[in-house]
């Protein structure tokens, strides 16, 4: 069972200018990776998958929370849907047994 559950369903945070809400996001990443309350696991579904794709960003970040032991969990169907056929670069595929599953049983889940 995972403590802390967070979801990202979206290249960005927040609504309106899609520059400010991919910096938003990178900052809120970056004040995880700096909490010593780190999530369980990170769930990637709609286009937040593309944030563990090639070209991303948020690569550098999501590495570190990995090595961490943060667990990224993407939605297969995202990533086959909204990216091709593009491979991780980090986390893995998940599905949505797994993913449903992981968020019914976390004792808290913060979707962004």
């Amino acid at each position: 069972m995972y403590d802390q559950v967070i979801i990202i369903n979206s290249e960005s945070l927040g609504y309106g200018d899609a520059n400010v809400g991919s910096n938003l996001l990178g900052v809120f990443l970056r004040k995880i990776l700096a909490s010593l309350d780190k999530p369980d696991v990170i769930v990637f579904y709609n286009s937040g998958v593309r944030l563990l794709t090639p070209g991303s960003k948020a690569l550098e970040i999501l590495a570190a929370l990995e090595s961490y032991g943060v667990e990224l969990l993407a939605c297969g169907t995202c990533v086959y849907k909204v990216c091709g056929q593009k491979s991780l670069r980090v986390g893995r595929i998940s599905n949505m047994d797994e993913i449903a599953d992981i968020i019914l049983n976390a004792n808290r889940v913060i979707t962004l």
